[in-house]
C-alpha cells in the first residue's frame, strides 16, 4: 500500500468513526434538538479534527439528522409535530409497498428469519426495571432488526434504505418521549399480530396492522407536552 493511500485512509477511518459516534448521540437525544454544535466543543468531545469532524456532519445533514445554516454552522435538527405526522405519514407508504413486495417474493428462509426475530423480540423485556422504566438496548437491537426483516424480503435495496433513514428519525422522536409511551404500549402483541398475519398471507391485514402501529406510538408522542410544550397553550381553558 502506498504511503499517499495510508494517508487518505486516516481521516476517511476518523470521519467514519466520529459519524457514528455523533450518530448515536443525535439518536439518543444527548445531543437535543437546536443545540448549536461548535466545532471547538465536537472536536474536544470527540477526539478529532476539523477535517473528520466536518465529513461526518455533511453526512448527517443528508441523513437529515443535523441542518447547516448559512454563515451560523451546523445545529442539531430541530423537532416538530409537522415533521413527526409527515414522517410517520411516509413511513407508512413505503414500509406497506416494501412489506407487500417482501411477501410477493416470500421464501421459506425468509419466513423462518421472520418468526425467528420476533420470538427474539418477544424473548426481551422493553425495560431493565420492572418498576419505572430503564431503556434496555438489547430489545432496542431485536426491534430494528424484526422490522427491517418485515421489509428486507422486497427486493430493493434503495427503498430498504429509504426505510432505514425514516426509522432513524422516527426513532429521534420516540427516544425523546419514551417514558410517556412506555407504559401506554402493548408492542409484543403488535409485533406478533403483525408476524402473525405475515405468515398467513394475508397482505391487507399486515399492512392495517403495521401502519397501525406506527401512528400509535406517532399519537402517543404528538401529545407529549415534554417534548411538545406548545400543547400547554393549547389545552389551556380559554387558550
Amino acid at each position: 500500500m502506498t504511503a499517499a493511500v495510508q494517508a487518505g485512509a486516516v481521516p476517511a477511518t476518523q470521519a467514519s468513526h466520529v459519524y457514528d459516534r455523533l450518530r448515536e448521540d443525535l439518536l439518543t437525544g444527548r445531543l437535543a434538538p437546536s443545540r448549536k454544535l461548535q466545532m471547538r466543543f465536537l472536536i474536544e468531545m470527540y477526539q478529532t479534527g476539523q477535517t473528520p469532524l466536518r465529513e461526518a456532519l455533511n453526512r448527517l445533514v443528508s441523513d437529515g439528522l443535523v441542518d447547516v445554516r448559512e454563515q451560523r454552522g451546523f445545529y442539531v435538527r430541530d423537532i416538530s409535530r409537522a415533521e413527526l405526522a409527515e414522517l410517520t405519514k411516509t413511513r407508512c407508504w413505503v414500509e406497506s409497498l416494501a412489506l407487500r413486495e417482501s411477501m410477493a417474493a416470500s421464501t421459506a428462509q425468509w419466513e423462518e428469519q421472520l418468526l425467528l426475530a420476533q420470538h427474539r423480540l418477544s424473548r426481551a423485556p422493553r425495560s431493565l426495571n420492572q418498576t419505572e422504566f430503564e431503556d434496555n438496548p438489547e430489545w432496542e437491537r431485536l426491534h430494528r432488526i424484526f422490522h427491517r426483516m418485515l421489509i428486507g424480503n422486497c427486493q430493493s435495496q434503495s427503498l430498504v434504505a429509504f426505510c432505514g433513514q425514516l426509522a432513524d428519525r422516527l426513532y429521534r422522536y420516540r427516544r425523546l418521549s419514551i417514558r410517556k409511551a412506555f407504559p401506554s404500549r402493548h408492542v409484543g402483541a403488535e409485533h406478533l399480530a403483525i408476524a402473525t398475519a405475515v405468515m398467513s398471507g394475508h397482505g391487507d391485514e399486515a399492512v392495517a396492522l403495521l401502519t397501525a402501529h406506527y401512528q400509535k406510538i406517532a399519537d402517543v408522542i404528538l401529545q407529549d407536552e415534554g417534548i411538545f410544550p406548545e400543547l400547554r397553550g393549547e389545552r389551556r381553558p380559554g387558550g
